[in-house]
């Protein structure tokens, strides 16, 4: 099991994501405008690409440095791979 460093500020990041895209919701259902819309869709954006960012760091901090002492990177570089060509 691992246990992530940044928990808290991850969790506490996407309570804030599910906030905003409830809001956006709430614009589309009140018809503000496309733009205003996208604006916000934008910034919701730019919050997740923090979480993974934040995640990615937590990962490469601790899952690999563990897997780097264990020997088992190359499982790990695998999984590492897979993740960030689904993200990216």
């Amino acid at each position: 099991m691992h246990v992530h460093k940044r928990r808290k500020e991850v969790s506490d990041r996407l309570a804030r994501i599910e906030g905003h895209v409830h809001g956006v919701k709430n614009m589309v259902e009140t018809d503000k405008t496309c733009p205003e819309i996208l604006l916000q869709i934008v910034a919701i954006r730019a919050a997740l690409n923090k979480v993974s960012k934040i995640v990615l760091e937590d990962h490469v901090e601790s899952c690999l440095k563990e897997a780097a002492t264990s020997g088992e990177t190359e499982q790990h570089f695998e999984e590492l791979k897979e993740a960030l060509s689904k993200l990216i």
